[in-house]
């Protein structure tokens, strides 16, 4: 999946979007999602990247806990055949939950 592929899938989320963070002053109000990648995970072989695995951060920000969005980020992310690992963390200084789906991209 390219980073277009990855934006694509996150906009059926139908809420609004960005990578890493928003521009200061532009964040919108909860429920939104950040997205990263955060560095790689690749397999070597031979002293050469075997293959490339980048890993993906999904960041859920709520303000309060929302099970209905989580399920259809989790309900996307199974449709595009993306396992993930899902944590949970209040922000007490923002007041915002953040929900954390951590994934891999194999082949970048």
């Amino acid at each position: 999946m390219s980073y277009d592929d990855i934006v694509t899938m996150l906009e059926e989320a139908d809420l609004p979007i960005a990578y890493d963070h928003f521009a200061e002053g532009e964040s919108p109000d909860p429920p939104f999602i950040c997205f990263l990648f955060p560095g790689t995970d690749n397999m070597f072989a031979d002293n050469v990247v075997w293959e490339r695995i980048d890993e993906l951060n999904i960041e859920l920000y709520t303000d309060k806990k929302n099970p209905d969005i989580e399920s259809k980020i989790e309900n996307i992310l199974t449709a595009h055949e993306l396992p993930y690992e899902k944590s949970e963390v209040w922000i007490e200084d923002e007041k915002m939950y953040e929900v954390l789906y951590q994934t891999q991209i194999i082949g970048g």
